[in-house]
């Protein structure tokens, strides 16, 4: 009995003593430098794209919109009614004329 008291005291004392933890060292951090493509592009065309510019930029660049495919004139009027009624964006109905006049003018099948 006297043995395995000092048993268990000597496994309870070598719980309790400190273990030397190994340190790793902190990874080492770098710097990464990415080019992202200009998003203060405006769409080309003077005054006749100030309704695009003026709505349209809040939530798609001009190269993401004029790279999209050709679409006829009621493609393009549904597609901007289509971002009027389902993601709610914020055009003005009197905008929507000279919107679908640019698109189909230059993103238009003629």
């Amino acid at each position: 009995m006297r043995h395995a008291i000092i048993a268990l005291g000597a496994s309870f004392a070598a719980l309790l003593t400190p273990a030397t933890a190994q340190v790793k060292p902190a990874p080492a951090i770098t710097s990464t430098t990415v080019e992202l493509p200009p998003g203060d592009a405006l769409f080309p065309g003077g005054s006749s794209a100030d309704a695009i510019n003026n709505n349209c930029l809040a939530c798609h660049s001009a190269d993401m919109i004029l790279n999209q495919p050709a679409l006829s004139r009621s493609a393009w009027d549904s597609e901007v009614h289509k971002m009027i009624n389902a993601y709610k964006a914020p055009i003005d109905e009197g905008d929507v004329p000279a919107i679908v006049d640019y698109l189909a003018s230059t993103k238009g099948t003629n």
